[in-house]
């Protein structure tokens, strides 16, 4: 089944898009592993890109992710102009390959993600899905973290599930972690349940202050080179540490109504004296800090990266540091054959064809919700929608095949 997976994270930058081939057990012997509890999926990446937002629609999506009143018409319209931009990025993408998606999920920009005293009120993702629906024929499956809100969970991380399939059975502690806009942890032990969570922020705060220090010209800071040119203030680096944040328990999630830029200057403000790249160096060094604390506090051992951060020599340089010697830091490419640029899309590919087929997307250990869940709402094509037969059981492993 060929599905293609979008998603625009908490950078607010660019979207992602995968075009990928599922292929799932047959024949004889499907009945005999599925009979042992064990059935293999297969994937295909057939494509995949990143697109970036056009500077007006960039700008309107940061608005609204800023803890501040915005106009009911700036949402209606950022929905409904990201749902024409998803709409035209996987058009491209099929037409130059000749692949037609049975079926599209978007994620959609997550422009609210509320919490009260640890628990998830409420989630909003913003993208309109008709729009990618009426431009494509394809059925769209979309709001794929609100059921699972509803359930009682966090609705995010939701990448445990990818990344549980990816790893299968460990033989020592492994975190493989994602570097968006925020940083999240999927810890993998033997004979211990997965355990996912955000441990805080990845490039959010990076990212405010390379648009500052550029004056607009960079959204982020590319390869590093800006908090390579500062040096860490401690002092500053332990104040942020104190945030009650990281010191609650998993699952547990965070986004920009928390780590935004009023939030950073109530640091930066009384510390007059700081020059500009010293204090991304700093930030940069808070997310180093915050992720390998969360990998020592569960004796990870190895540490598997992706997303944008590991663009940035001078935060994995420093996060290599903090790990430690005794912790391996490696990749989704190396150790997956997963380029890192298309996991989260992969994963909104995923979680589609497990709701095709019926089957949870979420399971309580990773979310924290009352029970497991099937993902996202379904927007019907050009004709009606014609689901399988469900699935009896999820896979068990998902190996990434060759093109």
């Amino acid at each position: 089944m060929i599905i293609a997976g979008l998603m625009t994270g908490t950078s607010a930058d660019a979207l992602d898009v995968v075009l990928a081939d599922f292929i799932h057990d047959d024949g004889d012997e499907l009945s005999v592993r599925q009979a042992a509890g064990l059935s293999e999926l297969g994937v295909r990446i057939l494509a995949s890109r990143e697109v970036e937002f056009d500077q007006q629609l960039r700008r309107d999506i940061l608005r609204l992710l800023e803890p501040a009143d915005v106009p009911l018409s700036l949402v209606s319209s950022v929905d409904a102009r990201l749902g024409r931009f998803c709409a035209q990025a996987v058009s491209d993408l099929c037409t130059e390959t000749g692949v037609e998606a049975e079926l599209i999920v978007s994620h959609g920009q997550t422009v609210r993600h509320d919490i009260t005293e640890g628990a998830v009120t409420s989630t909003l993702q913003t993208g309109q899905p008709a729009w990618i629906a009426e431009a494509t024929g394809a059925p769209v499956l979309s709001d794929v973290r609100a059921r699972d809100v509803a359930a009682g969970g966090q609705g995010a991380p939701l990448v445990g599930i990818l990344d549980s399939l990816l790893v299968g059975d460990v033989e020592a502690p492994i975190a493989v972690l994602n570097l968006g806009g925020i940083a999240n942890i999927t810890v993998l032990a033997p004979e211990r349940a997965p355990l996912a969570f955000d441990t805080g922020p990845a490039n959010a705060l990076i990212d405010i202050l390379a648009r500052r220090i550029t004056k607009g010209e960079a959204g982020f800071d590319r390869d590093g080179e800006l908090a390579a040119r500062g040096r860490v203030d401690e002092e500053l680096l332990e104040q942020l540490l104190a945030d009650p944040y990281y010191q609650l328990p998993a699952p547990k999630s965070t986004g920009k109504e928390l780590f935004h830029a009023d939030y950073l200057d109530g640091f930066l403000e009384p510390r007059t004296h700081l020059g500009e790249h010293d204090a991304i160096a700093t930030v940069t060094a808070l997310t180093a800090r915050t992720v390998a604390d969360a990998c020592h506090a569960h004796g990870v051992t190895t540490v598997i990266a992706s997303g944008g951060g590991t663009r940035n020599p001078t935060l994995l340089g420093r996060m290599a540091s903090e790990l430690g010697p005794g912790i391996t830091l490696t990749s989704t490419d190396q150790a997956f054959g997963l380029p890192e640029g298309a996991k989260e899309a992969l994963l909104m590919a995923l979680l589609g064809w497990l709701s095709w087929n019926g089957l949870a997307g979420t399971e309580p250990n990773l979310t924290g919700a009352a029970h497991s869940s099937i993902a996202g709402r379904l927007s019907p094509g050009r004709g009606p929608l014609n689901l399988p037969e469900p699935l009896e059981a999820r896979p068990t492993r998902l190996r990434i095949l060759d093109r």
